[in-house]
């Protein structure tokens, strides 16, 4: 898979992205993975890249010329492969573990970072395929909100984790929460790991972990239930 991403902030993607599994996942060829600022994309001495909303109102808007130009030059770059525009917005479709195997599928992804008061409408109207948002709150840019989004994403590829089945077995992907885990020592403080745990009969410890799961699920989030 091949991931561009298009920020104001190109270190706020960076350093994140360039630890762990992440910086695994681009040293082994699973995913290409380039940051992009998107000044580079502008024309004027200043690489201004907003300016005041029409009709009045408080903040900037992101000016839709340099986020076209930029959108535009890296396609131009990479013929006959399918790509998805996406903005991260406030107002588009919450990510969830569905979203993220959805676009895990994708051979290449363009992610738009928004700032200031959002961006020119234009680009929504006409760039971009889909809108993410990472919550019902608000960030002070995207480029956040797209380091979350890869991450999700660039997990679910394969060889990204050191274990094929890790990803299938992470909360949401099984429909409910993870249920408890536990190490060594089997006993700290006079609190035990379940015996179960330390029998060796695995058909015992599944039906424990998914009674568990359901438990845990109805008490943190019985919405994953209904």
């Amino acid at each position: 898979m091949k991931i561009d991403i298009l920020t104001l902030f190109p270190e706020i993607c960076r350093a994140p992205l360039s630890e762990s599994m992440m910086k695994r996942a681009q040293e082994n060829e699973t995913v290409d993975l380039r940051v992009h600022n998107l000044r580079d994309w502008t024309t004027d001495k200043h690489h201004i890249v907003d300016d005041a909303p029409f009709g009045g109102g408080q903040g900037m808007v992101m000016k839709p010329e340099p986020i076209f130009a930029a959108v535009e030059g890296l396609q131009s770059k990479i013929e006959n492969r399918k790509r998805k525009i996406i903005l991260m917005s406030p107002a588009g479709r919450r990510l969830d573990q569905k979203l993220a195997a959805e676009l895990s599928n994708e051979s290449h992804l363009i992610i738009i970072c928004g700032h200031y008061e959002g961006v020119d409408h234009r680009v929504i109207e006409h760039l971009v395929d889909l809108e993410v948002s990472i919550g019902d709150y608000v960030l002070t840019n995207g480029a956040i909100a797209a380091v979350v989004l890869v991450d999700a994403v660039v997990r679910l590829l394969p060889g990204a984790l050191g274990h094929e089945q890790s990803a299938a077995d992470d909360s949401f992907s099984i429909g409910s929460l993870e249920a408890p885990q536990y190490t060594r020592p089997a006993q700290f403080r006079g609190w035990k790991v379940p015996d179960v745990l330390l029998s060796g009969n695995h058909a015992a410890i599944a039906k424990w972990r998914k009674e568990q799961a359901l438990k845990r699920t109805r008490q943190n989030r019985p919405d994953l239930l209904d």
